[in-house]
């Protein structure tokens, strides 16, 4: 997963969501597609969940990979794929089609989203045993944010600043994290939170690499690609 690893192109009329002339519904329908792409996310993970390289083999699902993702879809309609790719051409590229985003963004809501369905069936827990681990899963969820938007405008070197946060505050979810609540459904929530941190730590670690090679990658090397 590069960090430039997006539909975003430099030459598209629709890189600059201000010059749209599209009213409040545009945008919110824009914006709830871009919900179910988190969710489409989430479902082939839950599919993948066990794989040992669920997150190369979920960015494949998503078309991430390019080349497996041809692969994959080699006999499917052609006519359809096309129509398919107009539709997205006449999109904006804004920060939700990052890859990065989406990856980052759908594994915390797999977090947050269970430990409040678990927190709101279990009103005797008190908020020592539930708010520390949310907490910092917020405070990383903020950080990982503020880093994909650093990603996004090719502040490679910030954007590993904001990362390494991230995984401080992702340490910090996993540690306050409690090893034991009396409740019958808790160990294997806790067995899935694990991995699902594990997982965006995972993630964190890539895209970091990634940036530090794009960072010290020499201006001349991205001329000559570009030829």
């Amino acid at each position: 997963m590069r960090p430039d690893d997006s539909d975003k192109s430099s030459d598209s009329d629709w890189d600059d969501p201000s010059e749209l002339d599209w009213s409040e519904f545009d945008w919110e329908k824009y914006l709830r597609e871009q919900d179910e792409v988190l969710l489409r996310y989430l479902g082939f993970y839950g599919l993948l969940r066990d794989h040992p390289q669920r997150l190369d083999e979920v960015a494949k699902l998503m078309g991430w990979d390019v080349e497996a993702w041809n692969a994959a879809l080699e006999e499917d309609d052609e006519e359809e794929d096309e129509a398919d790719e107009t539709d997205e051409s006449l999109q904006p590229y804004t920060l939700q089609k990052n890859p990065v985003y989406v990856a980052t963004q759908a594994l915390f809501l797999s977090l947050t989203r269970p430990w409040e369905i678990l927190t709101e069936k279990n009103r005797q827990l008190v908020a020592a045993d539930t708010m520390p681990y949310l907490a910092a899963l917020y405070r990383s969820q903020q950080q990982c944010l503020h880093a994909v938007q650093a990603l996004d405008f090719g502040d490679f070197t910030m954007a590993v600043s904001l990362l390494k946060r991230t995984l401080r505050e992702l340490n910090d979810a996993l540690a306050r994290l409690p090893q034991q609540l009396a409740l019958p459904d808790y160990p294997s929530f806790r067995e899935d939170a694990t991995r699902r941190l594990f997982d965006l730590r995972e993630v964190c670690l890539r895209v970091m690499g990634e940036c530090r090679y794009e960072a010290t990658r020499p201006a001349d090397s991205e001329e000559d690609e570009g030829k």
